[in-house]
This record gives C-alpha cells, structure tokens and sequence, in this order.
C-alpha cells in the first residue's frame, strides 16, 4: 500500500457516525437537531481542540468575502469554526473517507453545507485550482506527510499572491531518540514523519513563502492535557470525545503523546508563512 493509503487506513473507524450519534445522546444533545458547540468535542482533532484553533485562527484577518482552503480537514470543525466565528466560506480536503462523508453530514444537520464543501483528497494533490484561495490553515497533518516540499508548493500553488498559510502541527523538539509508539497519528514508525521546524522552513522558503510567525506550543500542550486528565478523573471519560476517533489504544496514545512531549522528543508548533507576491 502508498502511504497515504496506509494513513488514511489508520484513521479510519467503522461505524463513526453512529458511534457520534450515540455518543451525543449519552451527553443529553439531539443529533438529528444539534447545536453548532455539541460536535466540539470530537471535531477538533489536534492538540488543544477549540483552543488551539482560536489561538491560530485570531492572528489571521480572515473576513466574510474569504474563500478558505482546510487542508486535512478532518470531520471539517474547523470549518465549522471559520463559518460559524468569521463567515468565511471551506473548502476542506482530507484523506480520510469516513472522515469526509461524517462531516458532511455534521454539515447539513447544521445547514453549513452551502458554505463548505468537504472532498476525499490528498493535500499533495489538492482538487483546487491555482490561485482560488485567500487562505490556507492545517492542523496536525504534516506528522504524516514524507514530502514537505510537495506539501508547501501546493499551498503556494492554491493561494493568492500575498495570502497566508497558517498551521499548528507535531514536530521534533530538541530531543532526536526514538518515540515512543502508538501515538495519535500513527500506530508505527512508517507513517510518521515528524520533522523539526528547519524542515518546514526550508519547504516553505523554496515554495516562495516568507515566515510571518512562530511559535511553540510545548507547555501549553502539557498543561491542556493535564487539565484533561484531571477532569476525567473526577467526572469519568465523557461520552463524546476524540478517543472515538482512535480506537481502543486512544488512551496510550495520548499517553505516548505526553510522554514524547515530556522528554522534549516531540512539541505542537504554530507557524504562519505569507506567500511572496510573483
């Protein structure tokens, strides 16, 4: 298999709309008339969940008249989140089948989907075309991408002259031992590739992009999961959650996670990189 087949393969769970059906029942909310917070939740899979996206997000001037290209979008949340804060409208590319068609349907319970459209793709080879985007946002999606090259010149070739391409993703701290497995992204070393910051520079810089900012988020992503835990200890694993996107390992992955992040092998880090103008 590619390993982009063997990545989508490892995100994908049978049955994920039911199980988030049921889910969003045991937490007291109606699926078939849900409120935009009820899918939060399960639909920001990445460090952080909402609050992650909204530290990114905030630094960017994204306007209603914007068209926002998603890359691995995922359940499409933080299309969601663009939509419903800055009336922007998605387009969200993503891997992953039943990621794509869950979110779909998220959408239309919504009545978000005039405004978002969600396509089964590669962000290697996105399906838009060139100059169509005035922003490009990623969360958590580089860990599994070998080309880092190919990933930058794509989203320079999506963007306008002059747009940003903003991203949080996992990448190599100071530490160069091995991690420690599984972890959310991969079950195994094949498809994890997880790099230092200098990569996504240099990919970056040879696609024409110049770097407007960045920032680590180690601590931030320790003292989440810290407040996580001690929550859960108190009231139990809620019904609704990002564990029901990872199978039944999701707890020692995030442990892994935590103990890769502990050891500085592994920290979250946010970059924004502008588009030169040519």
């Amino acid at each position: 298999m590619t390993l982009e087949q063997d990545v989508a393969r490892h995100y994908t769970t049978a049955g994920l709309l039911d199980r988030i059906d049921a889910a969003l029942r045991a937490a007291g909310a109606d699926p078939d008339h849900p409120s935009f917070d009820d899918f939060k939740p399960v639909d920001e899979f990445h460090t952080g969940g909402i609050e992650a996206t909204t530290h990114l997000l905030d630094q960017l001037d994204i306007t209603p008249d914007m068209v926002v290209a998603d890359l691995g979008c995922g359940l499409g949340g933080t299309a969601r989140h663009i939509v419903h804060r800055y009336g922007a409208t998605v387009h969200g590319v993503d891997l992953t089948g039943a990621f794509v068609e869950t979110g779909r349907t998220i959408n239309a319970r919504l009545g978000l989907d005039a405004r978002i459209t969600l396509e089964t793709g590669s962000v290697l080879d996105l399906p838009l075309a060139d100059g169509s985007a005035d922003l490009a946002v990623m969360f958590h999606v580089g860990m599994n991408i070998d080309d880092k090259d190919r990933l930058f010149a794509e989203a320079a070739r999506i963007l306008k002259p002059g747009a940003c391409f903003a991203l949080f993703d996992v990448m190599r701290d100071e530490g160069d031992d091995d991690l420690a497995y599984p972890l959310p992204w991969s079950g195994q070393p094949g498809i994890s590739h997880v790099e230092a910051p200098g990569r996504y520079r240099r990919a970056a810089h040879a696609a024409g992009f110049d770097e407007v900012n960045e920032t680590e988020r180690r601590h931030f992503a320790l003292d989440y999961f810290a407040r996580v835990s001690r929550k859960i200890s108190v009231d139990g694993l809620p019904p609704l959650g990002i564990h029901l996107l990872m199978g039944d390992t999701a707890g020692q992955k995030i442990e892994n996670y935590v103990a890769n992040t502990e050891a500085r092998r592994i920290a979250p880090v946010e970059m924004i990189f502008r588009r030169g103008a040519s």
